[in-house]
């Protein structure tokens, strides 16, 4: 972790107890920011390939945008989880778990009570992950 990250600046140590719990906070905040104003109604129906977007649109719209969409609202909690912990890699495998998730209960799969737990699961673990000082991060 760098000091760039925002938990370096609230409590100096983000491997004590109280470091792993102010870092599931925030990156807890930064999700909720992520995936509700931050995301908009126009990705909120874009990113699911089975939803109608056709409002938005003049025309018919582009074959594929959902791919676009889904990939646009997974990389704005990339960069939250990157800003958050200072960790790039961590950025990164939030890119593409967020987008599995949000892709399988696009599909129906899941619903949005479980599709929130995977992602604030996540969110534990990244915090877990900086509190055991993965050296890979």
């Amino acid at each position: 972790m760098t000091e760039l990250s925002i938990i370096a600046f609230s409590t100096g140590d983000p491997q004590s107890v109280q470091g792993v719990f102010f870092m599931f906070l925030a990156l807890a905040i930064g999700h909720a920011l992520a995936d509700f104003p931050l995301q908009g109604p126009f990705l909120a129906d874009a990113k699911n390939r089975h939803g109608d977007i056709t409002g938005y649109f003049a025309k018919t719209p582009p074959a594929g945008v959902w791919i676009h969409a889904l990939t646009a609202h997974s990389l704005i909690h990339a960069g939250a989880v990157w800003l958050i912990t200072g960790s790039a890699v961590l950025g990164m495998i939030e890119l593409v778990l967020h987008w599995v998730i949000d892709y399988v209960k696009c599909e129906g799969w899941t619903g949005f009570n479980t599709d929130q737990l995977l992602h604030y699961v996540c969110k534990l673990i990244y915090a877990m992950i900086i509190y055991l000082g993965v050296s890979w991060i």
